[in-house]
């Protein structure tokens, strides 16, 4: 059995554009800030659209070396000496890098004070500012001097836990720091040599290596940031050198020649390059072919005594040197080809 209710909603009514007629110029209401719109409008205006000049957001991308612009100011600062240092101790395993005798010495102390106030000057931090220091004892102190000195808060203080290590130099470890520059002679050959390897744990990097870990340094920051000013604070010279080296489009292999002192400090511009002597050419050719010979194989460490000489050579009495051989240094040979 159905049983019909009747409805008490109101029946619409059967023409309800009477409630809303048509607008028309004569009842449209007097409100400057309402323009009607019919279909031909949207049209004409869907139309025209695609020739609109409409700016786009800018994708950074992957970062590149040497990078076509930076969004940020960038200043290198080397901290200054450790105890290390003052003792004229090798000293780059990681393990020992947050101790306090990894610190700064008592000269390394005032360096880092001339460095900040340098910042200062410059007018690094007045505007917004980040210090990012490898958590590297010396470092990490030249960071807070930094930030106390140009009045930049704690918490703008980026710690960096491995970009930023100082460059592993493997068997070189403990030895006198005098001994690095037979590191830097193999370096001028090619960025891909590494120093002799240890089995205490400390890395045994190459400028390849180390260039690898700034430029993810960089692509962080450069991610990160947009129009900030960042100060970086490396344990030692070799992160800033290969760092600028890679920023300027300069050759890995003579990056010891923007080497930094204890304590310095450098902007980054790049749109000058510094006072820089390119490398001699890894291959010599004979330029008397009838009286040129091969001689037999040479130590890497014979063979840089020649292709680094700082005065003009003649390559009819000099042997000169191109690295042929692989594996480390303490079996890599080299072909010295000597004329007479």
């Amino acid at each position: 059995m159905l049983t019909a209710f009747a409805s008490h909603t109101p029946t619409p009514p059967s023409h309800p554009s009477s409630l809303h007629p048509p607008l028309t110029p004569q009842n449209v209401p007097n409100n400057p800030f309402f323009t009607p719109t019919n279909r031909r409008h949207i049209l004409a205006s869907l139309a025209i659209t695609p020739f609109l000049s409409i700016p786009s957001a800018e994708a950074r991308g992957l970062f590149q070396m040497p990078p076509p612009r930076l969004s940020n100011r960038y200043f290198l600062v080397r901290a200054g000496e450790s105890e290390f240092e003052s003792l004229g101790i090798i000293n780059t395993n990681p393990v020992a890098k947050t101790s306090m005798d990894s610190g700064l010495s008592e000269k390394g102390k005032k360096q880092t004070i001339r460095a900040a106030l340098q910042l200062k000057t410059l007018g690094a931090c007045e505007l917004n500012c980040w210090v990012w220091p490898s958590i590297t004892q010396r470092a990490y102190q030249a960071a807070e001097i930094i930030a106390a000195v140009n009045g930049v808060n704690r918490s703008q203080i980026v710690p960096e836990y491995s970009f930023l290590d100082a460059r592993g130099l493997g068997a070189y470890e403990g030895k006198n720091l005098e001994s690095v520059s037979e590191v830097y002679a193999s370096d001028s050959l090619s960025q891909n040599i590494k120093p002799p390897p240890i089995n205490d744990g400390t890395p045994n990097e190459s400028v390849a290596d180390v260039f690898v870990r700034v430029t993810q340094l960089m692509s962080i920051l450069e991610t990160q940031y947009s129009e900030d000013t960042v100060i970086i604070v490396s344990p030692d010279s070799d992160n800033l050198t290969i760092l600028q080296a890679g920023l300027l489009g300069l050759d890995l292999r003579r990056h010891r020649d923007l080497s930094f002192g204890p304590g310095e400090v450098r902007f980054v511009d790049t749109s000058s390059i510094p006072t820089y002597k390119q490398p001699a050419s890894a291959l010599y050719k004979c330029l008397n072919p009838p009286s040129c010979h091969y001689g037999r194989y040479s130590t890497v460490t014979t063979a840089i005594a020649a292709a680094t000489a700082d005065t003009p050579v003649n390559l009819n009495h000099t042997a000169k040197a191109a690295v042929t051989g692989g594996g480390n240094d303490h079996n890599r040979y080299v072909t010295v080809a000597a004329a007479f």
